[in-house]
């Protein structure tokens, strides 16, 4: 039989005050980790649960003309922001119905934003009006007031909206904005750094998932953008925009240009487009509508650019406008035979003459006298097309711009080297085309074209525009004779722009009416219409140039293009306040007899 022995009770008690102190140390661990080691990471944790950091959006600079009237500023909105770590602790399904037709959006997709993971801010609607934030705030403290939690973690953070008052006077100019709030084009893009300003911060305490008033805040301030005031004078615009949009309308056209500059500043008063487009409403609008064809579009010019090749035959000293030149009616040269506009026999015309009527075969035949060989009278008038600014970008840093095509003499083919001339086989933009005209009613100075005034930071302080460059390109002498020359385009009953006449000024101009090369087809199609020409022609103020392209109703600069030149010429001479000079224009005979 087996003893039944009783447990040591001292034993006992041993091991059970061991595991006691075991469970203690553990504990007391525990405590000394979440009070001492771990604790400032714990605290950092229940402070990010109790604080929120918002951006706070700086302010974009406004876009101003001349005279200070505004093209584009930004007015006050809010963005409405949740934090989704608080929603999740309630209902997002609530909240995003609640919110919803506040602020005009869709509950489910909402909702999708109220339930993303490990996150602390998403932006719910964007540039709302402050009425809409503030029946946020009322509903939250309706439901509040009903011990409901719909609408905790919902806030809203600053954020202007940018609007543009003139609507779409100078949009293909202006530009717009993106849905980052960075310039998305025109120069709200090419100014986008300017007018950005620094972005700032706020950090603020919460109960709840609410913003509590009387807690600190704390963070730095936005720093607003720069205000820019631009050369264009926002009446000359909308006028040029206007008779621009009803002549490519009347032709049937793809689009149009105006393009208005002051002769002596270099200054782009005004820069139309057509069509354009409302920044407003940038939704309805079409693609392909959203650029600004007057510096991103590339045509060849045709006869605008028989200006250039006179003026270098002038400067070189090869004739003067009473030389007396032969035009025949047909003119082989190279592979191909050449004629001009309209059939004729032969014409004994002068170098005037020759411009008057825009004949292509006089042309060639006064570019031949530039050089003793082809080759070397190439190589001349190139030089010359480079100096009036052909082949080269403005300066301006317009996003997009293009700066045509000019290739090396050494490139030109056998029928190229008699074209260019003329205006055919080389590529330029309206702005580029305006400012050779610039240079010539500026007696040969060429100025880079601005668009840009003057900015004026947050703080107040105007900074002008830096003067832009100068280059002679040819003599005050050789200017005052071409722009005689263009005077007998307009004033010669027989010149191609006679409809550029403005009763009581002395206008000069010259027509062009040129092949339009198609890349979609590979080849010609259509036409690009033009003319462009000063005023007064003796004491020149103000350059305007005027080109349609692809025009199904007509087809020549003189009558498509002229017409809108004179009234967008005669509207900037009344606003500028430029009176007629009162003088008679010279008389250059236009023909010779043997």
């Amino acid at each position: 039989m087996r003893t039944l022995r009783l447990g040591d009770p001292k034993r006992r008690l041993r091991f059970g005050l061991i595991g006691l102190g075991v469970v203690l140390t553990l504990f007391v661990g525990r405590i000394i980790q979440l009070q001492a080691l771990d604790a400032s990471a714990y605290a950092a944790d229940a402070n990010s649960l109790r604080t929120q950091t918002v951006r706070l959006p700086a302010e974009r600079g406004a876009i101003v003309d001349a005279n200070g009237i505004t093209l584009a500023s930004s007015v006050d909105a809010f963005d409405i922001t949740a934090d989704p770590a608080q929603v999740q602790k309630y209902n997002p399904s609530a909240t995003a119905a609640a919110l919803a037709p506040i602020v005009g959006g869709d509950p489910v997709k909402i909702e999708e934003l109220l339930r993303k993971p490990d996150s602390r801010y998403v932006v719910v609607a964007r540039q709302v009006d402050p009425a809409v934030w503030t029946n946020v705030k009322q509903t939250q403290k309706d439901l509040s007031a009903q011990k409901r939690n719909d609408l905790v973690g919902i806030y809203a953070a600053p954020h202007s909206k940018r609007v543009y008052p003139a609507g779409s006077v100078g949009s293909n100019l202006v530009g717009f904005v993106n849905a980052t709030d960075h310039g998305g084009g025109g120069l709200e893009s090419a100014l986008d750094k300017q007018l950005a300003g620094r972005d700032g911060k706020v950090t603020f305490e919460n109960s709840l998932g609410r913003q509590v008033p009387t807690a600190g805040r704390k963070g730095e301030d936005a720093v607003a953008g720069d205000t820019v005031q631009l050369t264009i004078d926002r009446n000359i615009q909308w006028y040029a925009e206007q008779m621009i949009s009803q002549k490519v309308a009347e032709a049937g056209a793809e689009s149009g240009t105006v393009v208005v500059q002051d002769v002596h500043s270099g200054e782009i008063l005004a820069m139309a487009t057509s069509p354009g487009f409302d920044p407003n409403n940038l939704s309805a609008a079409n693609p392909a509508n959203l650029g600004n064809r007057a510096m991103q579009e590339a045509y060849e010019p045709g006869s605008t650019s028989k200006v250039m090749t006179m003026a270098a035959v002038i400067q070189e000293g090869k004739a003067v406008p009473e030389t007396q030149v032969v035009v025949p009616g047909a003119l082989p040269r190279s592979d191909t035979v050449f004629h001009d506009d309209v059939d004729h026999g032969t014409w004994r015309l002068t170098l005037n003459g020759v411009l008057a009527k825009s004949s292509n075969i006089g042309t060639i035949l006064a570019a031949e006298h530039l050089g003793d060989t082809q080759p070397a009278a190439n190589a001349k008038l190139y030089e010359y097309l480079q100096k009036f600014g052909i082949g080269s970008k403005s300066g301006i840093n317009f996003p997009g711009e293009t700066a045509g095509l000019l290739d090396p003499p050494q490139k030109w083919s056998g029928s190229q080297q008699y074209t260019i001339p003329f205006g055919q086989g080389l590529s330029l933009n309206s702005l580029q085309a305006t400012s050779v005209y610039q240079t010539i009613a500026n007696g040969g100075v060429r100025i880079a074209p601005t668009l840009v005034k003057a900015t004026r930071d947050a703080d107040g302080k105007v900074k002008p525009t830096a003067p832009p460059a100068r280059t002679e390109v040819v003599s005050a002498q050789t200017a005052r004779i071409v722009a005689d020359m263009m005077e007998s385009v307009v004033a010669d009953d027989e010149g191609t722009g006679n409809k550029a006449q403005i009763p009581g000024y002395r206008v000069a101009g010259k027509t062009g009416t040129a092949n339009r090369a198609d890349p979609k087809l590979g080849g010609y199609n259509g036409y690009t219409s033009s003319f462009i020409g000063f005023a007064p022609a003796d004491n020149p103020q103000i350059v305007v140039s005027v080109t349609i392209q692809a025009p199904t109703n007509g087809k020549w600069g003189g009558t498509l293009c002229a017409p809108v030149f004179k009234d967008v010429m005669s509207f900037a001479l009344e606003t500028r306040k430029v009176p007629p000079t009162g003088t008679k224009s010279p008389e250059i005979p236009v023909e010779w007899k043997p």
